[in-house]
């Protein structure tokens, strides 16, 4: 038995310049970070007495004797990609809903391909577990999503993801202290108490036109921005200001990034001494990031009481084996 443990991540800057149809024809940047709230996977290969050859458990529990009989899409693809042909048992367990904004689907992607991975005594570098994963959901499954989701939490810390038209590569910024003291310090995160299906959102991305590339690029080159503030050990509280500049420009995307409740929320920040922050994912329910300075965090956290706030700290390892006994 297999037991896989990947992080969720929270995404600062770049989101929609990772996706295909933008950095085909310009570079995308995405600035991210993975944090320690986790999705573990299960994957044990079962003797062959079985009275069904798959076993999937998720929000269902799935009996199948084919592949082409999961209704699980990832975990379908994953089995057919990696031509499993004996009896598995899959489960999962997560520390946060899925559809939050979190980067769910990708985390479960890449630890199960690490899974499989393992338990197949293939050892891949995390750079080609998270090329496998964002190709089994953008790819094959032809989902209206970028790819940095899967190389965030496949690698963990701070990251610099760099999107270009025959390949990724990925800066890690994990050595600088006033970042840490930043991320650990001045974001707030709350949940919105809204799930949502972020496919739906995200179609409305995933046709750009010329409208759309001149937003993405400025949402893009706010990664940079953000960077050079920190290397600089300027005044934090101008991330929060890029970042309230980034959630107008992504929200003038699509009417369904935002809604009513969101707006209140995020008004009630700002008025309590937020510099800024944004939705998290592709909008429309979900957690909501708050940059606060030190000096008006408490204001804010009284503010938004009636919301659940989510306290978090850096996860560095990204997705790993916890647990590995193999019985064949």
């Amino acid at each position: 038995m297999i037991i896989t443990r990947t992080p969720f991540r929270i995404s600062l800057a770049g989101g929609g310049t990772d996706f295909k149809n933008f950095y085909k024809n310009k570079d995308g940047k995405v600035l991210s970070f993975a944090i320690d709230k986790y999705i573990y996977v299960m994957a044990k290969r079962q003797l062959g007495i079985v009275d069904y050859k798959y076993k999937i458990t998720w929000s269902r529990v799935e009996f199948c004797n084919r592949i082409k009989e999961i209704k699980h899409p990832i975990v379908r693809e994953t089995l057919k990609y990696f031509k499993i042909d004996y009896p598995i048992e899959i489960s999962t367990y997560a520390d946060v809903p899925s559809n939050t904004g979190l980067g769910s689907s990708s985390a479960f992607a890449v630890g199960l391909v690490n899974a499989i991975c393992s338990l197949q005594n293939k050892k891949f570098s995390k750079n080609k577990i998270a090329k496998i994963a964002s190709e089994i959901e953008v790819d094959i499954l032809k989902r209206p999503m970028g790819r940095q989701d899967h190389y965030a939490s496949c690698f963990g810390g701070i990251n610099k993801i760099t999107f270009k038209k025959s390949k990724i590569l990925i800066k890690p910024l994990f050595k600088n202290k006033n970042f840490l003291n930043v991320i650990k310090n001045n974001f707030l995160l709350f949940y919105t108490g809204i799930r949502r299906d972020s496919s739906k959102i995200l179609k409305a991305q995933f046709q750009i036109d010329k409208k759309q590339q001149k937003i993405l690029c400025k949402m893009r080159d706010q990664v940079d921005q953000i960077v050079n503030l920190v290397k600089k050990n300027k005044t934090p509280s101008e991330i929060g200001e890029i970042l309230d500049i980034g959630w107008t420009l992504k929200k003038s995307i699509s009417s369904k990034i935002s809604n009513y409740k969101i707006e209140k929320y995020y008004k009630i920040a700002k008025k309590n001494g937020s510099t800024g922050g944004k939705l998290l994912g592709a909008g429309g329910g979900g957690f909501l990031l708050i940059y606060a300075p030190s000096d008006k965090k408490q204001k804010i956290l009284k503010s938004l009481n009636s919301l659940f706030r989510l306290e978090f700290s850096l996860d560095f390892e990204g997705t790993r084996i916890t647990h590995h006994n193999k019985i064949f």
